[in-house]
Formats: C-alpha cells, sequence, structure tokens
C-alpha cells in the first residue's frame, strides 16, 4: 500500500532543528561528494553505528552507510531507525539499469518504493536527465548483458540495486516517507569491468586486493573498461551530490 504526501516545505531559517532528513548511501564510494557539501559536520555513534550529521541550508541531515546486500543494511538500518524521528528518509546510491532505456548518470525516482508524491522532486531535477520507474532490489550484482534482460522481462523493473527494498519495509514499519533515488552506473551495454565477485565480496563488504590486482593482470584487455568505469562513477557520483543537494 502507498502513502503519498508533498515533500515538506520549511521556513528558512530556524532556531532549532526538531526533525530531521535521513540520507543512506550503500557505501562511501556513493557519498563523498554529498557528505563533502553538508556543512557542520559531526559523527556520532547511535546504536553501535557510525551517523554522519550536518546541515544543508537549514535542514539537518543524518546521514547512514547501510553496507551492501542484505543482510548488512537489514541491521545497520534497523539500529539508524529505532529511536530517531525524521520526516522523510532518501535512499540513495548507485544502480544498474536493466534496460537500454536508462543511460549512464540518468537519475532515477523508484517509483515502487518511494511513498512520497514525486512530482515536487522531478520539478527540484528538472535540470537533470531524470526518470520514474521501478526498481529491483536483488541479492546479487546482476552482471551480464543476457541476465539484465532476461531480469527485465520478468520484473518489469528499470533498474536494479541491493538495498532499496529492505530499508523501504524498515521505513513503511515505522511510518517514515521514503524517497527512492539512484544514479545509474553501469548498463547491458556499459556492464562491470570484471565479474561481480572480482569487484567487491558482499559478505565480507570489501573488495579483496589480489584477487581483484590478478583478474586484470591477466586479463590486460580489461583495463580500459576499469578506467572508464571508474570516471563513470565518479561522474555519477557528482550526479548523485546535485541532485540530493536540490531535492532537499
Amino acid at each position: 500500500m502507498r502513502l503519498a504526501c508533498d515533500l515538506p516545505c520549511k521556513p528558512k531559517a530556524r532556531v532549532a532543528f526538531h526533525r530531521m532528513i535521513a540520507v543512506t548511501f550503500a557505501s562511501p564510494v556513493e557519498s563523498s561528494q554529498f557528505l563533502g557539501a553538508l556543512s557542520n559536520k559531526s559523527r556520532t555513534d547511535r546504536n553501535g553505528i557510525t551517523v554522519v550529521c550536518g546541515t544543508i541550508d537549514d535542514r539537518a541531515v543524518e546521514v547512514l552507510h547501510t553496507g551492501v546486500g542484505e543482510e548488512t543494511c537489514r541491521e545497520r538500518i534497523g539500529k539508524f531507525l529505532a529511536d530517531a524521528q525524521f520526516e522523510i528518509l532518501i535512499s540513495a546510491g548507485f544502480a544498474g539499469a536493466l534496460t537500454n532505456r536508462l543511460q549512464v548518470n540518468d537519475l532515477l525516482l523508484a517509483q515502487n518504493f518511494s511513498t512520497i508524491d514525486l512530482k515536487q522532486a522531478q520539478i527540484s531535477l528538472s535540470a537533470l536527465s531524470v526518470r520514474t520507474g521501478d526498481l529491483l532490489t536483488r541479492r546479487t550484482l546482476v552482471h551480464s548483458r543476457e541476465d539484465r534482460e532476461r531480469i527485465a522481462r520478468e520484473s518489469g523493473a528499470a533498474a536494479v540495486d541491493m538495498e532499496t527494498e529492505f530499508i523501504a519495509r524498515t521505513c513503511a514499519a515505522r511510518g517514515i516517507p521514503l524517497l527512492s533515488l539512484r544514479v545509474i552506473t553501469d548498463t547491458p551495454h556499459q556492464p562491470f569491468p570484471a565479474p561481480p565477485e572480482v569487484l567487491f565480496d558482499v559478505e565480507q563488504q570489501r573488495t579483496h586486493i589480489w584477487p581483484f590486482a590478478k583478474f586484470f593482470l591477466t586479463h590486460p584487455n580489461r583495463v580500459p573498461a576499469l578506467v572508464q568505469f571508474a570516471k563513470r562513477t565518479a561522474r555519477a557520483r557528482t550526479t548523485l551530490g546535485t541532485a540530493l543537494i536540490r531535492v532537499i
């Protein structure tokens, strides 16, 4: 069941912050541009997890890195929202396109997970390449063109990530409005430069340097694709940070 509300409109000057905006990312790779734009930045511990606090203009913001994938995300988002009051949570980060309707650096407002009226967000993002569509959350990275096309046919989704469904469930249980905003970093025609297990170990939440280096040493023809992927993610990080500031 979908809940709908307008994005909150607050006065330009406030003496104190009573309700805050929460923003989640899977990892610091996605968040660094946005975190660099925060004023009055500090870190705090909440229920054993690290939260970054700051402000955008007159809005108080708290940022959580959920980790990649279901297990870590469920644990961290549960602790993050256990005793906090937010007027909205923005689930942000990278996503992979399942079809060629979305291109690298496009923004996707996930209509199936967002529980606010997306019209206001679209207006805020009108200067950027933004689309609406369904987002699918899967427990593993989707890599090949064939898998992407098959999943798109079966699900009807435009893009895929590994966290939003679990964030949405927790927000729904606590009555917190959700905006799902993702930027596309890979597509059927521009996939990952290496198999997902080489790029990131979800269970251990890290990239293992030796398998990573070994793959590219033994597949030197994939090095240009790695360089291009790094450039794409850097650009996507900038686009995402700009979009979040506009929405907030």
